[in-house]
């Protein structure tokens, strides 16, 4: 985990990993408690730029994911950064 604004924690995802579904999921495992409303960003870091809050332009243009999950809606939702080009109809 890189940091956290507010309720949001952005997390850098290995380079290697960027396009595994399974990477992310356990980084929600391991970063969310169950049933709690949770937000995350995923990054990555391809420069190599120290992490600092607010994150340097150069990881904030390296977004891959974005996870939520409302405790108060009961809805929850995972997309993909359309920079990824990874085929799904509701990417960011």
């Amino acid at each position: 985990m890189a940091g956290r604004q507010g309720v949001v924690q952005f997390v850098i995802a290995p380079e290697d990993q960027a396009r595994d579904r399974a990477a992310y999921d356990r980084q929600i495992q391991m970063l969310c408690e169950p049933e709690r409303t949770c937000f995350l960003n995923f990054f990555t870091n391809s420069t190599g730029v120290p992490l600092v809050m607010p994150l340097p332009d150069a990881i904030d243009h390296e977004a891959t994911a974005v996870f939520r999950r409302s405790a108060k809606r009961g809805a929850e939702s995972f997309r993909w950064s359309c920079r990824l080009q990874i085929q799904q109809a509701d990417c960011f």
